[in-house]
């Protein structure tokens, strides 16, 4: 029975890469999908409007003990949405909010969730939200964090780093894939077509290494600085498409920030590849970082 496809992070992760790959996966064009076509083609799960269109009725007129229940009435009409599974884009982590849960499991086919290492997440996490280092490292470690509502978007439930890798890699019964961000990065041709795998699509090796290609780091931050993303900050303070490097966080974060955030997240951090047995923090080729 078709369902959504929850394409789940923690923000600032690899989501935009993900989605890219799939646009430029599935149509397989002759030039790379413009980014500014993923939001028509890929649903959101923190939209408003969704819930306005669902009820008829305007923002100020839904008050903010309905919305866990219409959040699971717009999952469902999503799930009705496409004769296929419906791929919906979200950074909430699967849990309760007022005893509904985020994430509809009768509206669940399946996710895929990408991980990436949290201190390369603060430290793009800062820049994005325009907040100081420090400022991101807590937020990744505070179990009630949320991201406000703002710009027509509803109140988005993180939580810690820890917490939100957890409540989706250890959810109870979900088909899962999961990829990280760095293989994304070091093995882009295998880590991509066990993603096309899992999702059934064509596995041609030449059209998996368009779409990687199409959806490039490179490419994503040609196509932003030719016409401005539609998810970037209003204010262009800062670029949506940065840097996207594997262990930059060695060359900004202070020793203090790290042992921080190390020590909040280390058992989620080992069990993702991140620190050795003895908590060491190893480097995107598996290395104890000196």
């Amino acid at each position: 029975m078709p369902g959504i496809l929850w394409l789940a992070s923690y923000p600032k992760s690899g989501n935009t890469w993900l989605r890219a790959f799939l646009a430029n996966m599935i149509a397989d064009p002759p030039a790379p999908v413009p980014i500014n076509s993923l939001p028509e083609l890929f649903l959101g799960d923190s939209f408003l409007m969704h819930i306005e269109q669902l009820t008829g009725r305007k923002a100020e007129e839904i008050a903010a003990e309905e919305i866990p229940q219409l959040r699971r009435r717009v999952h469902e009409w999503f799930a009705r949405s496409r004769p296929d599974n419906a791929m919906v884009k979200t950074h909430n982590a699967v849990i309760r909010v007022d005893g509904v849960p985020l994430i509809t499991p009768s509206a669940t086919a399946g996710a895929i969730y990408v991980v990436r290492n949290p201190l390369d997440v603060a430290v793009s996490f800062a820049h994005h939200y325009q907040i100081s280092y420090d400022r991101a490292v807590d937020s990744l470690a505070d179990e009630a964090y949320v991201l406000p509502p703002s710009g027509g978007q509803l109140t988005q439930y993180l939580g810690s780093w820890s917490g939100h890798v957890r409540s989706w890699t250890r959810a109870p019964g979900l088909p899962l894939h999961v990829m990280r961000y760095e293989d994304m990065a070091a093995r882009s041709y295998r880590t991509f077509a066990d993603l096309a795998a899992f999702m059934g699509l064509p596995g041609d090796k030449a059209r998996v290494k368009k779409a990687v290609r199409f959806s490039g780091f490179g490419e994503l931050k040609r196509q932003e600085k030719k016409a401005r993303f539609v998810e970037a900050r209003p204010d262009g303070a800062s670029p949506f498409f940065r840097e996207g490097r594997v262990g930059g966080w060695r060359e900004v974060l202070s020793p203090a920030q790290v042992e921080r955030l190390v020590a909040s997240q280390e058992t989620e951090m080992r069990a993702q590849g991140y620190l050795d047995e003895a908590g060491r923090v190893l480097d995107e080729a598996g290395k104890v970082v000196a």
